[in-house]
């Protein structure tokens, strides 16, 4: 199901379900899951069908049981907003999987007090480097030497355009020279399209499959 890459001479993962895999150190990075937002909405009265919140946790326990990995990072934006049940239901999710450490690179939308992660057991981090990648929630506008920056929070997206002028935009893992962007793994996310350059490489999410975009 996954589809192997190389990005800064490292070997990774990408999975169909908006999620990378780091073999070498066995950790599974995801970004933008958004939990809670359809409750925020349904809380401003706002009739937003429920079972995406079913799905996005659904498809995060099939990864885990499917890739197996000692840690969990999310790129940011775990949660949507303020405190809503659904932090409990993520919370048992945390709780059935005590062999992995789950870990959070903080985003803007992260805005409940720690003490919400601390019961849960979420680490948290401003930056995360691990060489020679440095984690982030929004894409840096400076890069160190030597490191390559892989960020969420854009939710990006590519146009993909047929022979009929027929259109389609799907989301999207960007890596360009010394940046890449996650997909949100969050159903209820939308979408921002890139323009990528031709040296840019984009790999599109298509149903189960990875598929690489050029030209």
């Amino acid at each position: 199901m996954a589809k192997e890459i190389n990005v800064f001479n490292e070997t990774l993962e990408l999975w169909p379900q908006k999620a990378v895999r780091w073999r070498k150190h066995n950790v599974l990075f995801i970004s933008d899951l958004h939990l809670g937002k359809i409750n925020h909405f349904r809380k401003s009265g706002i009739a937003v069908p429920t079972k995406a919140n079913d799905r996005n946790l659904e498809i995060l326990i099939d990864l885990l049981y499917l890739t197996k990995p000692d840690r969990v990072i999310c790129l940011g934006d775990l949660f949507h907003s303020h405190y809503n049940p659904e932090w409990e239901v993520f919370g048992e999710v945390v709780r059935n999987f005590k062999y992995i450490s789950f870990e959070l690179v903080l985003g803007n939308h992260d805005i409940m007090s720690k003490i919400q992660y601390n019961r849960k057991g979420i680490l948290l981090h401003d930056i995360l480097r691990l060489d020679p990648f440095i984690f982030t929630h929004h894409p840096m506008s400076e890069m160190a030497q030597q490191c390559y920056n892989i960020a969420g929070h854009v939710h990006p997206g590519v146009n993909l355009r047929g022979k009929g002028k027929q259109s389609l935009t799907l989301p999207c893992f960007y890596f360009g020279e010394c940046a890449g962007l996650l997909p949100a793994f969050g159903m209820f996310t939308g979408l921002a399209t890139i323009r990528p350059r031709k040296e840019d490489k984009i790999f599109v999410i298509v149903e189960d499959k990875i598929v690489e975009v050029t030209g």
